[in-house]
């Protein structure tokens, strides 16, 4: 018998009404607002209300370096959460918000999967309750007010060859990447050369996700750098008094989203930050109201732990003052045979048949890999489980190499089958959790505020991703220096490279040596919160595939979704 279709489960789940999933995190009732079915807003009043309880056991998931696949992060995050549950602890779940991009693209949606799901599903891979286009048109009337204050004269003399602020659009089409505008007639604006980001790009998301209020919210939005003069002076969006408007259209998107896994568990899904050139990390308001909302609230850093979680850790946990109590390191077999170098996996392609073979010497081969995340995770201090998600196509043999793998670390870990069996695969995984975050905390950031970008830049490339240096652009160069004298030096970096690497090289797997990591050009995102060095070709508007999940997507006669994944 087939296993059945994510969509199937979802929609065989018995919700609870939300007031009593929110009652089962301390939540009243009166702190929700009702969206629709199977969702609510969660008010900022309850940071205040909740923050008298006892604080909960702070958890991060993260993972190995991932192929394009994906290893299952926000599955093991749901199947982890309802674990809790059948060992007797409360737990909350937050997590990010899907982008349409990817769901209509390869990626399909992120709900999580099979018995380890978030519902209701389509509700929250289709909108939710309409924040990412809060963003975008917050996005949006911020750029539209750039071109329009060039072509009423250009007061603050705006340099239009250094505006750095773009368009955003939730949807993956690569032919927005670079575009002129202004064409036309006098009246049709001023022409320039800029182009669209995908809305999960948005300096506003990652605005959005580091807030930790409204009127801290409405500050960051001010402080926004849009372009610079032609002498190198930042102009933000206070100078163009856009940032009130902003700060009202995301009046309602600043409020957490409240749903419940299939065994109605809380989950709070909020923000959907970038995990190449921004954090990867859902809200810090949904954690200051999960972290008294149970025993345990555990959270999902995107990417492999040396991308979500560095950033997790620096830059997240920065802003919300909160300190990690555990973390979870997420593997798969396939993962690691990929990380030996001898195959090829192509998103939304079928894995190679020789790669489903029994063959528990090219899990080893691709040990480095593993090795490197779980000692990326130690350097903050904090103690480390791994989660081996395990595939009916794995074999025996291989999950118990990727044990010894762990083992030899000195790390525990855990076979999971939550994606089958739900909350029940992942009870052992709980009580590893449980084990690992009632010891001592030692966490600590990877650098102290007062380094310089430069010195923040290299220490994250040596100590994270292995590299023997830092090679510098003379662009690159000269945008540090403009950074630090504009008094921007004190901000944490996110380093932007590609995902499927340690390394800035998207071909090299495992954990390569002798490479240096080379900084071609550096931006700040300052309303956010942190400064970005790009390295290599990162895209921040995805493209479509051969045959995007778009052209599976379609509604029934009954007008039911079909499709979704």
């Amino acid at each position: 018998m087939a296993f059945p279709h994510d969509l199937e489960i979802a929609r065989g789940a018995t919700l609870k009404p939300l007031e009593d999933v929110a009652a089962g995190a301390g939540i009243p009732g009166y702190l929700l607002e009702p969206y629709g079915e199977g969702v609510a807003k969660v008010k900022l009043a309850a940071i205040g209300e909740l923050a008298d309880r006892p604080a909960a056991k702070y958890v991060v998931v993260s993972a190995v370096t991932p192929t394009p696949l994906g290893e299952g992060k926000t599955t093991t995050t749901v199947g982890l959460g309802q674990g809790f549950a059948h060992i007797g602890k409360r737990a909350t779940v937050a997590i990010r918000q899907p982008s349409m991009g990817p769901t209509f693209g390869i990626k399909g949606g992120a709900a999580g999967g099979g018995y380890s799901q978030v519902v209701p599903m389509e509700a929250l891979n289709l909108h939710l309750t309409g924040d990412m286009h809060a963003v975008t048109a917050a996005n949006n009337l911020l750029a539209a007010m750039i071109d329009n204050h060039l072509y009423q004269g250009n007061a603050l003399g705006i340099d239009p060859h250094n505006i750095t602020w773009r368009r955003v659009a939730d949807v993956n089409d690569r032919a927005l990447r670079n575009i002129v505008i202004g064409l036309g007639g006098r009246g049709d604006g001023t022409p320039r050369q800029t182009g669209f980001d995908i809305t999960a790009a948005s300096e506003v998301m990652a605005t959005l996700a580091l807030c930790s209020s409204l009127p801290d919210l409405r500050h960051r939005l001010g402080r926004i750098v849009v372009g610079y003069t032609r002498d190198k002076t930042p102009v933000t969006a206070e100078q163009l008094q856009g940032a009130g408007a902003m700060a009202v259209m995301l009046r309602d998107a600043v409020r957490p989203n409240l749903l419940q896994t299939l065994e109605n568990t809380p989950v709070l899904v909020h923000t959907g930050p970038f995990g190449n050139i921004a954090t990867g990390n859902s809200s810090v308001i949904a954690d200051l109201i999960g972290i008294h909302a149970g025993d345990f609230l555990i959270t999902e850093a995107g990417f492999g732990a040396d991308m979500g979680a560095e950033r997790f850790f620096n830059i997240k946990c920065r802003v919300s003052g909160l300190r990690p109590d555990a973390a979870v390191l997420v593997v798969t077999v396939r993962a690691l045979k990929a990380h030996s170098g001898k195959y090829k996996v192509v998103a939304g392609r079928p894995l190679p048949e020789s790669m489903l073979a029994e063959n528990p010497a090219d899990v080893t081969d691709g040990a480095a890999n593993l090795r490197k995340q779980i000692d990326n995770i130690r350097l903050h201090g904090v103690p480390v489980v791994v989660a081996i998600n395990a595939f009916p196509t794995d074999h025996r043999s291989e999950l118990q190499a990727i044990t010894e793998i762990a083992a030899s670390e000195g790390a525990r870990s855990v076979v999971c089958t939550h994606f089958t069996d739900g909350g029940a695969g992942a009870a052992e995984l709980a009580e590893a959790v449980a084990e690992a975050a009632a010891e001592p905390s030692q966490f600590r950031f990877l650098y102290p505020d007062s380094a310089s970008l430069r010195e923040k830049i290299e220490v994250v490339a040596t100590k994270v991703y292995g590299a023997d240096g830092v090679d510098y652009t003379a662009q690159a160069t000269a945008q540090i220096d403009t950074y630090e004298r504009a008094g921007f030096g004190h901000l944490p970096v996110c380093v932007a490279k590609t995902h499927l690497s340690l390394s800035s090289d998207p071909s090299l797997k495992g954990a390569p040596t002798g490479w240096r990591l080379p900084v071609r050009e550096v931006r700040a995102s300052v309303g956010a919160g942190f400064v970005y060095p790009i390295c290599g070709e990162i895209r921040t508007m995805p493209g479509l595939g051969t045959a995007p999940a778009a052209t599976r997507i379609d509604l029934d006669e009954d007008g039911e979704i079909i499709g979704l994944s």
